[in-house]
């Protein structure tokens, strides 16, 4: 059984917290770890075996990142140029299992869910192991407790209670609060967790009867794709043509294979912010609170905090996320909404929905301390034995001030060592690199002074990570 983990979304409904290029997949939002870590570590059952992970090739190198701290060497990395949802992402890792010789079990789970009963997922496995070995298409199928309209349901054939699994009749997406109601006393419906086990064979057959141009598109971009020490780059020409379609559209309502496995195990999307209340223990008052918060007289409120201390005074049911550079404020029963939000501040090409404050890189990350029209002040951390490319800048110059360990420095023809407490200064279009050739975390302060400022006024000449020369922000 090989786990499929789909680490391709960009989690808006999370914001502030979740940013498209730090999605919530890669945040601690419950429990320790990453949620795409704690997916990873849940699967320590007998005939597991090693991982595929598909993502966007923006994701790359924080995925290694959170691979090597928990010690997992996945089977293979596909890196998406862009997303196409999860049709195309798993049909992918199917032709990738086939073209090696292997038809196994795949276990397709989204990197961003909460399970708390691994005991209870473990059982549910060998139940829907089962159903697949069959030819079968499972999904797992959570109970529905409650009139939650921000699930899709499945209607399943539940006439044999002692069954462990149940044909499904249809699906219905997302449905009134009335109609979901209804489904919760009829006893016959599910949430659609958006986790399936079948054959990587099955499911290709499935997909190129009902989607055949998803099918086709696939093979032709795996075939143009760049491998490299287990990494996959799909060819962006060809995906770029392939339709954006998720399993449930693309296989599931039209196959006539599609069985259903009840999961009881604690399992949330955590898709929104009510979602995170749902499944943290709350305080006498019904409140979530995280950071530097104090509340009087107020209840059942989520509240984060992240760089200065949050105050609640007399308000319900409330959602307050706070980071460096963005709050917001709204009540629970309308976080379904965020990504319109999200949405409205994309059309105004904000930042604040593409970027957190710490930006992460191959060789370490940098925080942005200030900006203004003319300078901007970044805290640099590069991890040991790191280095940055060798580049340059067309329109700005920049001061380099050690505050702890050692940097080696290239500007221009000349290689240098500084240590902490020790600058540099770094001229317009000089060719320069930072360095860490120590053993622990070098930290630096650069400031930039110049008339343009932005991340695309850099050119690398060379880059040990192989990413592009000219950087597009």
């Amino acid at each position: 059984m090989i786990p499929v983990i789909l680490s391709g979304g960009s989690g808006s409904r999370l914001w502030p917290l979740s940013r498209k290029l730090f999605p919530k997949q890669f945040l601690s939002l419950a429990g320790e770890g990453s949620l795409f870590q704690q997916t990873l570590q849940r699967l320590s059952f007998d005939g597991i075996g090693k991982p595929i992970v598909v993502c966007n090739e923006e994701h790359r190198f924080i995925v290694n990142e959170q691979l090597a701290a928990i010690g997992c060497t996945p089977q293979a990395i596909l890196l998406e140029p862009f997303g196409r949802n999860t049709a195309p992402a798993v049909a992918l890792a199917a032709l990738k299992l086939i073209a090696e010789g292997r038809d196994e079990l795949m276990l397709v789970l989204p990197a961003d869910h909460v399970i708390s009963d691994v005991t209870a997922l473990g059982a549910t496995l060998k139940n829907a192991q089962e159903e697949a070995l069959k030819g079968n298409l499972v999904l797992f199928g959570i109970p529905a407790m409650r009139p939650e309209t921000g699930f899709g349901y499945i209607k399943a054939d539940c006439g044999d209670a002692g069954a462990n699994a149940f044909k499904v009749e249809k699906f219905i997406e997302k449905p009134d609060a009335q109609t979901a109601a209804e489904f919760v006393r009829s006893g016959e419906y599910f949430w659609n967790s958006g986790m399936f086990l079948f054959r990587a064979s099955r499911y290709l057959d499935e997909l190129r009867t009902h989607e055949p141009d998803i099918y086709e598109n696939c093979v032709l971009a795996l075939e143009r794709s760049r491998c490299s020490e287990g990494v996959t780059s799909i060819d962006r020409a060809t995906f770029e043509c392939c339709p954006d379609n998720s399993i449930d559209y693309a296989v599931m309502e039209h196959t006539n294979r599609a069985w259903v496995v009840p999961l009881s195990a604690g399992w949330s999307d955590v898709g929104c912010w009510s979602s995170l209340w749902d499944v943290h223990d709350k305080d006498a008052d019904g409140n979530v609170l995280k950071g530097d918060v104090i509340s009087y007289n107020s209840r059942s409120c989520y509240v984060h905090g992240n760089s200065k201390l949050v105050t609640l005074l007399g308000v319900d049911n409330l959602v307050v996320i706070e980071t460096e550079d963005a709050l917001m404020v709204a009540h629970r029963d309308t976080v379904q909404d965020v990504k319109k939000l999200v949405n409205a501040l994309d059309a105004q090409h904000r930042s604040e929905t593409q970027n957190n404050c710490a930006v992460y890189r191959p060789w370490g990350s940098y925080h942005s301390v200030d900006n203004g029209i003319r300078h901007q002040v970044k805290h640099i951390t590069v991890k040991p034995g790191a280095q940055l490319s060798l580049q340059m800048h067309h329109h700005r110059a920049e001061h380099w001030i050690v505050v702890s360990g050692t940097a080696q420095v290239t500007c221009n023809d000349k290689v240098f060592l500084l240590t902490e407490n020790q600058s540099t200064y770094l001229p317009i279009a000089s060719v320069h690199r930072l360095a860490n050739p120590g053993k622990i975390p070098l930290e630096v302060i650069e400031v930039q002074t110049g008339s343009y400022l932005g991340e695309d006024d850099i050119k690398r000449l060379e880059d040990v990570y192989g990413r592009n020369q000219e950087v597009k922000s």
